[in-house]
């Protein structure tokens, strides 16, 4: 196995709650799994993996078996397609493997090292075609990369898996460079303007209710009865905040959504204000007042109803999404 020097990024699911996620499941075979592992473990989007035996002719297979059993070493990828598509994925598949090599990757030479997709679901299937065609587009020899449905997948021994995070100068075939550009590992600050730079940029409504946390009018705001594709962010730093796949109708007179675009772009404070206890939304780069969050929301978007004012967030409409910098969210809205 050659061995690669450059060591994989911060992992960005960590912290992701995948408890509610509709996922599903693509099976990948790329020569040595360690590092295939390794490489889409760190994929934003994907909830696990696990490597193992795929495709052979004999059940329950040992690592030192599947020389002779016609098993491919293979990644299990279980994945949210609200936050990464199969389409992303293959196309990275296809950046770490050598499709036109066959029953080889790298140093490792044998049917055991072959690269191929195997799938569980027939509606899979186009997607894949698509992909190895694109891939064939670029190569001038025949890509033999095998495309298959799962027949039989065997977990590899324990320590086989998450084997270059448990061994992190392990050696694999794998180039994690093209881990690097996912938009959730790029450090982008949302930085709030001066008081000065503020009063110029913001509208006075927009400032009161930002700033001292008052309250627009209902029925009477922008984005009350906006239910175009896009996410909304705040308006005082451009963090995003909400999607629209997250908001719905509830008659209250203000924009409506069932939970935030990530946790962790919002703050929620005890508000006292009114003689009443209420509890307050702020984002949280900006600490600007957005609204406040109630518990009579749709039980079947989780109950919850974050009752935002429309001067606190600007609206950013799907086709300009990846323009400003908020494409990595467009697979969410894509339901």
């Amino acid at each position: 196995m050659a061995h690669t020097s450059l060591s994989l990024p911060k992992n960005p699911n960590k912290g992701v709650d995948y408890t509610n996620a509709q996922t599903r499941v693509i099976y990948l075979a790329g020569g040595c799994f360690w590092g295939v592992e390794a490489y889409f473990s760190h994929v934003y989007g994907v909830k696990s993996t696990a490597t193992g035996y795929a495709n052979g002719k004999t059940e329950n297979p040992g690592y030192y078996d599947i020389k002779e059993t016609g098993h491919a070493e293979t990644v299990r990828v279980e994945y949210d397609p609200e936050r990464v598509t199969l389409e992303s994925l293959l196309k990275r598949f296809f950046t770490i493997i050598d499709s036109t090599l066959l029953n080889r990757q790298g140093g490792d030479v044998g049917t055991q090292y072959r690269t191929g997709i195997y799938y569980e679901n027939e509606s899979d299937l186009p997607a894949i075609k698509v992909a190895v065609a694109q891939e064939q587009a670029l190569k001038n020899q025949p890509v033999v990369t095998e495309v298959q449905m799962l027949h039989g997948f065997y977990s590899a021994e324990d320590y086989h898996q998450a084997y270059l995070e448990k061994n992190p100068t392990g050696y694999c075939h794998v180039n994690f460079s093209s881990l690097y550009d996912q938009p959730q590992l790029q450090k982008k600050e949302y930085e709030k303007p001066s008081k000065e730079e503020l009063k110029k940029k913001l509208t006075p409504m927009q400032y009161r209710v930002t700033q001292f946390g008052d309250t627009e009018p209902p029925f009477r705001n922008e984005y009350y009865d906006e239910f175009a594709d896009g996410i909304y962010v705040d308006i005082v730093t451009g963090e995003p905040l909400f999607l629209s796949s997250d908001k719905f109708e509830s008659s209250c007179g203000w924009p409506s959504f069932s939970k935030p675009v990530e946790e962790q772009r919002v703050k929620e404070n005890e508000d006292f204000s009114f003689g009443r206890i209420r509890t307050e939304v702020k984002s949280a780069s900006g600490g600007s007042h957005l609204g406040h969050v109630f518990d009579d929301g749709p039980a079947a978007m989780g109950g919850l109803r974050y009752c935002i004012n429309s001067a606190a967030v600007r609206f950013v409409p799907l086709d300009k999404m990846e323009d400003e910098g908020y494409g990595a969210y467009i697979p969410r809205l894509k339901k």
